[in-house]
């Protein structure tokens, strides 16, 4: 193949305007590869003089590149340009590039700068990309700009598959402008974040576009003229669908880059005898969107449409794939003139009768005198004071429905981005059996759970909730209902109040230093004497409290990914990877690949992994061959699970999730007996007795599930305990709203009686807002970091589109981090211990300090002396003796 100079359809060359603008050193490759550097890979410049190099003709208008050996997409041509970049300033760049080696059709380049912080995090902004052939050179565009510089930036160009080599004629970034001599028809073109998808709207009929499985047609109307398309002419069916799978494809191999985000919008709607009248998507166009990002390069990448039953029609209108537009955060929340601690309600204390308050459906109220005189606990620790209630309540009678009970409005108390905590009394009449309480907002149309409690008995109980509301609503009512109809409900001294978080961080910092932190004694022996005066540093290498986070077996081909989780958390649990239903799908067809690769990871790292999970007790997450067997033979499959796992990752795993959620599910128990649940534990510590057994389950911690309320959470255990089952740990799932710490705390202290170490096994918080999602998820650490019970907090992960919550994750698709992920790293920065100072006459050194690892430097006139040492829990002094 010739490599001719980049020139358009006319035989015109394109020359740039770049002068003395142009930041890129050695641009044209007239010095070599001088200040140019192959990211992990081989390069070579060919020049007009050099003829034939590997069967790639040169011409002699001008230099290029060819990078080769390449055997990831990301590797390169790189080059530092740090010292040559200024804030606030826009940089257009212009590259022309080309591909060879063994591909079919075009192949993307990429333009991308690697941003590297003061912090030692890694950042990665996409400038521009082309889609190069091997016929002729393109013209890659692209334009960036840095608020601030980062302590180093690096361009560089990537993209093509592995084994693709990359060929680089020219390269200019700079603020001048791109001129071409000559006509503009023809030759290089401009592909910027343009359409992926070739023949988006079947304007070319149906080339490029496949059925997956079925016929595919292109149509201008359907059903008599009643469907037409909603954009365009034309729109595609896949038909003859006998499986839900069945679609219409495009293969974009070679468009797509790892390590990008990528949003997808259809429009589409569904046609055929087994849609419902009731469906839609059968009566209109709806539009359809998504995100993915591939973190590996696979060989064959294919986007199609599937999904309704077979015998119905998919029918396709326009799809866009576009690399995803970066959203800027939203800004921090402005609240202002917010009264902490002061109840909203009005008449709460119900001293001005029902003044205020209004019956829901038609029920009847009246209010009665003999509740308790104390606000609920959670409110009185959050609140600071202990105001004695009035002793009056609202007794609801002649109830029909559930949801009666008294209400009011609150809509212009309430204050966006605000966290609100719920405490109220409740009771019920006697003589009825157990029943549900719950504090409600109607919020619009949208239902609002502000806490709820389940009553057995005639006492008072406890309600304790929270909320938050995001989005300006015009209609906001309060109401307490649940309980059957005919039963009559009474509520006392219900308040909601914002919550003063910063007052709560005070307490909790001291709690921390309490019982995460140790005063330590450094005392030197052998030669010490001399050391007197001399100056050391002490500086705490890592936290010995486990933080831990989700992760799947895709994140590690992203090194990226790695990257920030091998920096930032010290224990691991699997997303999906150990579950049943990913390691035997199907029944003898075994995989345990994906969860062996990512042990060796996490083994190469010393970070600790817990097992998630050995069974679940939730139906809907079982494969179906084993719904499908009958007691014996399901009896033999827990046995085989059990003898499988937990032989082949003997003492591999620290902990294990025995069977997932028993709270809020009971398959193996409904088919296999009460026992069932105590043999497993029982077998799982037979072979495996290195590991702690862990019960574990959700909403425990907020109030907002009686299933799973910690009291629920207790009897489970002791009653597992009973049978036999050695219950070792406690976990609490943590996938939380609007968390308020003093509701979270009552749950830790109820749970922490039974003496078992707690962990937060599922960590997330969600708000559109990043700043509200950071301090969410600052409350969440700071109060489990806190609580002595405690022993560890793993995230349910951290990255975007690899969560199983939107709006919940701390780094975005391509590596930024956000608030949250900067409030987090802050967290684990202020949690580190360190000091300096002189050694004393006596050769000792003393602080105080979190547990972990530390490393001492001791500097004397004649050399530097570096020791380590662990610091461990304990309430004493810990004397540290170093022998130097």
């Amino acid at each position: 193949m010739e490599i001719k100079s980049p020139s358009n359809a006319n035989g015109d060359e394109y020359e740039l305007s770049h002068g003395a603008g142009n930041i890129i050193l050695n641009h044209d490759f007239s010095l070599g590869l001088h200040h140019w550097h192959p990211n992990s890979c081989e390069g070579h410049v060919v020049s007009g003089a050099a003829g034939s190099i590997g069967g790639v003709s040169a011409d002699s208008k001008g230099n290029y590149v060819i990078v080769k050996n390449r055997t990831e997409c990301w590797q390169g041509l790189e080059q530092d340009i740090t010292a040559r970049v200024s804030p606030a300033c826009a940089y257009k760049v212009f590259a022309m590039v080309r591909i060879s080696g063994p591909v079919q059709g075009p192949s993307q380049v990429q333009a991308t700068l690697k941003l590297e912080s003061h912090d030692s995090s890694t950042n990665y902004l996409f400038i521009g990309r082309a889609f190069a052939s091997k016929d002729h050179w393109e013209k890659l565009e692209g334009t960036f700009s840095l608020e601030t510089i980062p302590k180093r930036v690096v361009f560089y160009l990537e993209g093509p598959p592995s084994g693709v080599d990359l060929l680089i004629q020219s390269i200019v970034v700079s603020s001048s402008v791109l001129v071409e001599y000559g006509t503009t028809s023809g030759g290089c073109r401009d592909n910027g974040d343009d359409n992926i998808i070739i023949n988006p709207q079947f304007d070319d009929g149906l080339n490029n576009w496949s059925g997956r499985g079925c016929k595919i047609l292109i149509h201008d109307s359907m059903a008599d003229g009643k469907i037409l398309p909603m954009q365009g002419k034309l729109f595609a069916s896949a038909t003859e669908r006998t499986q839900s799978w069945n679609g219409i494809q495009q293969d974009i191999t070679g468009r797509v880059q790892r390590k990008l985000a990528y949003e997808v919008t259809a429009i589409v709607r569904i046609f055929g005898n087994n849609v419902t009248s009731a469906d839609a998507t059968d009566k209109e166009w709806v539009q359809l969107k998504g995100k993915f990002l591939l973190n590996s390069a696979p060989s064959k990448v294919v986007v199609y449409l599937e999904g309704p039953p077979p015998g119905t029609d998919i029918l396709l209108n326009s799809l866009v794939l576009k690399h995803a537009t970066k959203i800027p955060p939203s800004p921090p929340p402005v609240i202002e003139n917010v009264a902490f601690g002061v109840n909203i309600i009005e008449n709460s204390d119900l001293n001005d009768s029902l003044n205020g308050w209004f019956p829901l459906g038609q029920c009847s109220m009246s209010v009665a005198s003999g509740s308790p005189l104390l606000l609920p606990p959670a409110a009185r620790e959050s609140i600071g004071n202990f105001e004695l209630l009035s002793g009056h309540y609202i007794h609801v009678s002649n109830r029909t429905q559930t949801w009666m009970g008294p209400a009011q409005m609150i809509t212009d108390k309430l204050k966006l981005f605000v966290t609100y905590q719920v405490s109220a009394w409740v009771r019920i009449s006697p003589g009825t059996t157990s029943q549900n309480v719950n504090v409600a907002l109607g919020v619009d149309s949208q239902w609002v759970n502000g806490g709820q409690v389940e009553i057995a008995d005639e006492r008072w109980h406890e309600i304790a909730g929270s909320f938050r509301i995001e989005k300006q609503p015009s209609k906001v009512m309060v109401y307490i209902q649940g309980p059957s109809s005919g039963v009559d409900l009474m509520v006392a001294g219900l308040h909601i109040f914002p919550v003063d978080r910063l007052v709560r961080f005070k307490y909790l910092k001291h709690q921390t230093d309490k019982i995460r932190r140790r005063d330590v004694i450094l005392k030197f022996s052998g030669n010490a004497s001399s050391l007197a005066g001399a100056f050391l540093k002490v500086v705490q290498t890592q936290n010995g409290f486990p933080i831990g986070s989700c992760i799947s077996r895709t994140n590690i081909d992203n090194e990226d990914f790695v990257d920030f989780f091998v920096k930032n958390f010290n224990y691991v649990v699997f997303g999906n990877e150990l579950k049943w239903y990913w390691t035997e799908p199907q029944q003898g067809n075994l995989n345990y690949k994906d969860a062996d690769d990512l042990l060796d990871l996490c083994k190469s790292h010393n970070i600790d992994a817990r097992g998630h999970c050995i069974f679940w007790e939730v139906e809907a997450t079982v494969q179906s061959w084993i719904r499908s067997l009958n007691k014996t033979d399901l009896t033999t499959a827990v046995q085989n699970r059990l003898t499988s796992l937990l032989t082949r990752y003997k003492g591999k795993f620290k902990h294990y999730d025995v069977n997932n959620e028993m709270l809020h599910g009971s398959f193996y128990q409904d088919r296999l007996g009460k026992d069932i649940r105590s043999y497993m534990f029982k077998t799982a510590n037979q072979l495996d007795p290195s590991a702690t057994l862990f019960v574990n389950d959700y909403h425990v911690e907020d109030g907002c599930d009686t299933r799973s309320s910690p009291e629920r959470y207790i009897e489970h255990i002791l009653d597992l305990q009973s049978q036999g089952a050695p219950v070792g740990g406690i976990g609490i799932q943590g996938h939380i709203d609007s968390p308020v710490g003093t509701v979270v705390a009552s749950a830790m202290d109820k749970l922490g009686i039974l003496g078992l170490p707690i962990w937060f096994t599922e960590l997330d918080v969600s708000s559109i807002n990043e700043y509200v999602r950071a301090d969410d998820l600052e409350v969440m650490l700071r109060e489990a970091f806190a609580h002595p019970a405690v022993d560890g907090i793993m995230l349910w992960g951290f990255w975007e589109l690899f969560m199983s919550r939107d709006n919940a994750h701390l780094v975005d698709a391509e590596g930024g981090i956000n608030e949250a992920g900067k409030r987090f790293l802050q967290l684990k920065k202020e949690w580190l211990s360190h000091a300096r100072g002189p050694i004393d006459s006596q050769g000792e050194f003393k602080f105080r300090g979190f547990h972990g690892a530390y490393i001492v430097e001791i500097d004397t006139l004649s050399k530097k002396i570096v020791k380590t040492f662990t610091v461990d829990k304990g309430s004493s002094p810990l004397v540290v003796n170093i022998d130097l």
